[in-house]
């Protein structure tokens, strides 16, 4: 079974694999099988859940509420975010304006079937709309009952701390951030990490296996397999082909032998690297199928000692991205239309 943790410095606990749905329902996996996985996810322990209105153009929410629906809600963690285009994509349609966040927190609610979310998130950075603007109306839904934390996805560590600050001021808690991190993806460490350290804020990251190459199916030299997400431009083609390089598959495949020394499948060694880090309260985790499941939940409670973690390290010599300055690029510069 999962694992908990405390979310950031808040008495929230949610599980350690928290099951997400950016590429999968209402896109990649048909209802039913969608709907099927959440209840393996729920079986295994997982009480956390993750989605947003912009996937699948608010699709994939109206799939989760659909497959939550019956569960007691006490029990649960919903996770989700607000900040990209949905519906007509209007001039107001899109970033974190006072209205865009009342609109869209009203049609997320209606779409999970529920009266709360748990972590409303800031889906990225909104340079045009002033932070006080957009902290005022969170601390509204906070007040409200509607949200009970606030969180943010891929802000830099100096948006942390000014948010966090404005957020104190109102009286409501900014507790998380979700990043991307993987052992190939370590952008977060140099100033993300110590800074959300200090202020309590943690970590919720996203495709800890690297969109699956640290799975170790897509093999140096040769194609992509069929049907895999390096080839579906709806589940995240472009995010991947970073990694598709010849010597980053080349590391991984070098990792084979580290996983099967520590008795764990590749699935598991990535996302247990990942929860080795003490800022990191969960790892989000996909599928398509239930039993996928049954091997990544596996890595919940894990420890790998010191040789491991200096083993991975090696392995993956020169193909790591750690730049810090990486994560100044993620969030755009001007409202996505």
């Amino acid at each position: 079974m999962v694992s908990y943790r405390y979310l950031g410095s808040s008495g929230l606990k949610v599980s350690e694999i928290t099951y997400g749905n950016w590429v999968t329902h209402g896109s990649q996996v048909d209802d039913t099988h969608a709907i099927a996985t959440v209840h393996a996810a729920l079986d295994a322990g997982i009480t956390t859940f993750d989605t947003a209105d912009v996937y699948a153009n608010t699709a994939a929410e109206e799939v989760l509420g659909r497959a939550l629906a019956g569960q007691r809600r006490e029990s649960l963690e919903i996770f989700t975010k607000v900040y990209f285009p949905t519906g007509p994509k209007g001039p107001n349609d899109t970033g974190l304006s006072r209205k865009h966040i009342r609109d869209s927190v009203h049609g997320s609610l209606r779409r999970l079937g529920t009266d709360y979310i748990d972590l409303y998130q800031c889906h990225r950075f909104d340079y045009e709309t002033p932070l006080e603007e957009t902290f005022g109306a969170f601390a509204d839904l906070v007040h409200q009952g509607k949200v009970l934390y606030i969180g943010v996805s891929e802000w830099t560590a100096e948006q942390l701390r000014e948010g966090h600050a404005i957020a104190k001021d109102l009286g409501i808690q900014l507790v998380s951030n979700q990043p991307q991190y993987s052992m190939l993806w370590r952008v977060i460490e140099g100033k993300v990490v110590p800074t959300s350290t200090e202020l309590g804020i943690s970590q919720v990251v996203w495709s800890p296996m690297a969109q699956g190459v640290l799975s170790g199916k897509y093999l140096p030299g040769q194609p992509v397999p069929e049907g895999s997400r390096a080839t579906d431009e709806k589940s995240g083609a472009n995010f991947i082909k970073s990694f598709l390089r010849e010597e980053v598959l080349e590391a991984v495949q070098r990792l084979k032998p580290v996983a099967a020394e520590a008795g764990l499948s590749m699935p598991q060694l990535a996302i247990a690297w990942v929860l080795q880090n003490p800022n990191v309260s969960a790892a989000l985790v996909g599928a398509s199928r239930p039993e996928q499941l049954a091997d990544t939940v596996k890595a919940s409670g894990i420890t790998l000692d010191a040789d491991t973690m200096a083993a991975i390290d090696t392995a993956l010599s020169g193909v790591v991205y750690d730049d810090p300055e990486d994560t100044y690029r993620v969030s755009p510069k001007s409202r996505v239309a």
